[in-house]
């Protein structure tokens, strides 16, 4: 047997109930999820048993949400096509299918995400790049107005689980995956902001339309850097669950923190 095999673990939906709630994860809680299920070990049942362990422990007065963005509707030029030629773009501009919230698929979001998208009653953003899925409580509330322009910004999902005091929840994943911080950039003040325009296939007034908007351009780069500095100076428990690292966090105190954080360092 190889030390690989050795270290191999398999999770039943009762092992995840149980490790999720040590990790804090509890009735009412509206929590944004980031999932690397391989990252676990083997789950009985997948992205569903995940699905099935989270809602079990929130209840029904709590909100589970997930990335459901579809970032290849965007122009070309932004690099999002570039296994394509050049000279394809127009094609590409032209076809590309309007986002539909209802069937358009989430892309390198993972299955966890994905299954949540067309869970019985889940909601959708209908921002056509960088949607967001719920189910919950607050599913509405979050998923609805998503404003082209304001990605992350005020009145976004994202700012609606912060005003809910919501929490973060890294599953096998660090902090590059963790969207929310997004909005700590539209709220902080430092002199490399950027606003861009982007373009996405949508539907107005029934017909595909390519819509240029606004808005402001965000950047990754620093993530792990500033969630390494946030769990040592926060004391952040970092919990196992399965063979994975799990990261489970209020999102008003990592937000207002990493204001501050990228007004200090973000030159």
């Amino acid at each position: 047997m190889t030390a690989k095999e050795e270290t191999r673990v398999i999770l039943t939906k009762a092992d995840l109930i149980k490790q999720f709630q040590d990790c804090g994860v509890a009735k009412g809680q509206t929590i944004s999820a980031h999932t690397s299920l391989k990252n676990l070990g083997f789950v009985v049942g997948g992205a569903e048993t995940m699905i099935r362990s989270l809602l079990d422990l929130i209840g029904e007065e709590g909100t589970l949400m997930m990335p459901s963005q579809t970032w290849k509707n965007l122009d070309p030029s932004t690099g999002v096509h570039w296994e394509e030629p050049v000279e394809w773009w127009p094609i590409i501009r032209d076809h590309w299918p309007a986002f539909d919230k209802e069937i358009t698929p989430s892309i390198g979001m993972g299955a966890v995400a994905e299954m949540l998208r067309t869970w019985p009653g889940a909601k959708r953003s209908n921002h056509p790049a960088r949607s967001i899925a719920a189910l919950g409580k607050y599913a509405e509330y979050l998923t609805e107005e998503h404003d082209l322009s304001h990605i992350f910004g005020e009145n976004s999902p994202i700012d609606k689980l912060y005003k809910l005091d919501g929490h973060v929840l890294l599953i096998g994943v660090g902090y590059e995956k963790n969207t929310s911080l997004h909005l700590a950039e539209t709220r902080a003040n430092f002199p490399t902001k950027q606003f861009t325009n982007e373009s996405s296939a949508v539907m107005v007034d029934g017909n595909r339309q390519w819509v240029t908007y606004n808005t402001q351009a965000v950047d990754d780069e620093d993530f792990i850097r500033l969630g390494n500095e946030y769990d040592k100076e926060q004391n952040i428990r970092i919990h196992k669950v399965g063979n994975a690292d799990v990261r489970f966090m209020k999102v008003r105190p990592l937000i207002d923190w990493t204001v501050e954080w990228m007004e200090k360092n973000r030159q």
